[in-house]
């Protein structure tokens, strides 16, 4: 596939976040460069506390920088409003978080549905899209079921149609297997594999260092800065588990059995 001329979708330029004042202050970001292009799927890594998360939601306009420079597709971000904020992450960003955050009042379809309050479409079309959506995941089922009613891997799959209902071009996952048994977690990371195929950006924040096999790039972050940056998954990452719960399983060799009568 052709590099794309066209500019950086993310450009972060000594980025800075700092929580607290006095004795309690601390940078949760301290210094961040970073240059996401079009169509890259990017792990970020690191140990908690390290600014993982603080970094995701600066990218999707959740919480603002304390210095620094923000450039999506181009434009600052630094004087955006309120509602304009909003309706940039409607259209533009689709987050998928770790916790799911569906509404429990809701059912599903109208959790799906939910991102589109704000792109001024009809309440039935809203409605139709995100059950087209909840087809293509093969939960067109459940479309009336309550959050409640659905298993761990149904609901991060809700949580995904969610994200993709407004053809976002970024995708923003905040540790999306976290609370998954390793089946669920593959079915997760295979979705997610097949957005990206599609020319979608994802982020996606990880401490599970196998999830990195599924990326173009992999970040890893320390004390608020980027400590390594790599656009090809780690050797360590592919040998983490032997026992490699995403993924196909490494075949192992069998050992050649003694055979019996075996002449003297």
């Amino acid at each position: 596939m052709a590099k794309s001329a066209s500019k950086p979708v993310i450009e972060l330029t000594d980025l800075k976040k700092r929580f607290g004042i006095g004795d309690a202050e601390h940078y949760a970001l301290d210094g961040v460069d970073l240059t996401v292009n079009k169509g890259e799927f990017i792990a970020i890594m690191g140990p908690s506390g390290c600014g993982k998360t603080t970094l995701l939601n600066i990218i999707g306009l959740l919480d603002r920088p304390t210095d620094g420079e923000y450039l999506l597709d181009g434009e600052s971000v630094e004087d955006l409003r309120g509602g304009q904020a909003s309706r940039i992450r409607a259209g533009r960003i689709g987050f998928i978080f770790q916790s799911f955050n569906l509404i429990e009042r809701l059912n599903v379809l109208e959790n799906v549905a939910l991102p589109l309050t704000y792109s001024g479409l009809p309440h039935m079309k809203r409605i139709q899209r995100a059950s087209d959506v909840l087809k293509s995941f093969h939960l067109q089922e459940r479309e009336y079921y309550m959050p409640w009613q659905l298993s761990g891997g149904q609901t991060q799959r809700v949580a995904i149609a969610r994200a993709l209902v407004n053809n976002p071009s970024i995708i923003l996952a905040d540790e999306p297997t976290g609370n998954l048994d390793s089946k669920s977690s593959h079915i997760i990371m295979e979705e997610l594999s097949e957005i990206h195929k599609r020319g979608n950006t994802i982020l996606m924040v990880t401490h599970n260092p196998n999830l990195t096999t599924y990326a173009t790039r992999v970040i890893t972050m320390l004390d608020g800065k980027i400590d390594t940056d790599t656009a090809e998954p780690r050797e360590a990452a592919l040998k983490v588990s032997t026992k490699r719960p995403l993924g196909k399983s490494a075949k192992t060799k069998k050992k050649p059995s003694k055979r019996k009568g075996k002449k003297s």
